[in-house]
């Protein structure tokens, strides 16, 4: 079974601490669960948690060194955070890890990352309200705070708090397919999908409560994906104007509603790949997508693959 080790680095940041064990823990095959999650400190000692309380782990730090994959939570440790440097015992913890291990980060766990050299000329995320010192410690690092999740292969860094739930159930669908983290994802009552590339919201204004949310027309969206949505269609659904429609939808979702019925389609697209036997022109068509050639634009778009090679790729008997 496919082992996580979340390394807890005093001060953790509790939000973050729980994330990947009550993600990875949810995906189940069969009812069978598919990853052994554990949790560690960098040595034996009892480790503080924000806010305000402290947590005694069944395992020490020798349990990295069984990892294949490692998820550091966002911290508020003095050195990485602060001066740039990387504390003995978490440089003795880190080189506890095997060395094809997948490693993770949520929100400020990227400091010790990038403490340790490993985000050196590579692309990274962290939280958006941290990234000017970020970059003022860590030069060297690709930051870029406008999105909720960067995946490098072996090193993934998430945004603040909520999006590494986004980044956990990002790494369970590359392993075992939508259909497994779609079902993690509920029973976390979470989105089962927000994409990597979208904005942490950072620049876009809370809409006034006063005015109605276009959350009521996107959930009647998602159950119509096949069918013609323009944009004078969804404002209608929402009794606004398009230009008002168009405002407060991005301001809620970061996106424009092409570009998220885009990204909606191509999910469908992709669930429906992995769980059925449909031709690649019917998917097309029940997504909402057009035709095949579309669909492998789209997807190609998005992954980098075409249908068949991804049907292949992530298909389950």
């Amino acid at each position: 079974m496919h082992r996580v080790v979340v390394l807890a680095i005093s001060e953790v940041i509790g939000y973050d601490l729980n994330i990947p064990p009550q993600a990875f823990s949810s995906a189940k095959r069969d009812g069978q669960p598919l990853y052994d999650v554990r949790i560690c400190g960098v040595d034996d000692e009892p480790v503080r948690v924000t806010p305000g309380y402290t947590a005694h782990f069944s395992h020490g730090p020798e349990a990295l060194a069984e990892a294949d994959t490692v998820v550091i939570p966002g911290t508020r440790v003095e050195g990485p955070r602060r001066i740039g440097t990387l504390p003995e015992k978490i440089a003795e913890a880190l080189a506890m890890i095997p060395a094809g291990a997948r490693i993770m980060s949520i929100c400020t766990g990227a400091f010790v990352l990038a403490a340790a050299g490993l985000l050196d000329g590579r692309r990274a995320t962290t939280h958006w309200a941290h990234a000017a010192e970020f970059r003022r410690l860590y030069p060297r690092v690709e930051l870029d705070e406008n999105v909720l999740f960067v995946d490098n292969g072996d090193l993934l860094t998430a945004a603040g708090l909520s999006a590494g739930m986004d980044l956990c159930l990002h790494v369970i669908r590359s392993d075992h397919g939508s259909a497994v983290a779609n079902t993690a994802a509920r029973y976390c009552v979470v989105p089962p999908w927000r994409d990597g590339g979208q904005s942490q919201f950072i620049d876009h204004p809370t809409p006034d409560s006063a005015v109605g949310s276009t959350a009521a027309t996107r959930a009647w969206a998602l159950e119509r994906l096949g069918e013609p949505l323009d944009l004078d269609t969804l404002a209608r659904h929402a009794r606004m104007s398009v230009r008002t429609f168009s405002r407060r939808f991005r301001a809620e979702t970061g996106l424009s509603a092409r570009a998220w019925l885009n990204q909606q389609r191509v999910l469908r697209a992709r669930q429906l790949l992995e769980t059925t036997n449909l031709a690649v022109d019917r998917v097309a068509a029940e997504a909402g997508l057009g035709t095949a050639a579309s669909l492998r634009q789209h997807l190609n778009a998005a992954i980098g693959v075409s249908p068949l090679a991804y049907r292949r790729t992530f298909s389950r008997p």
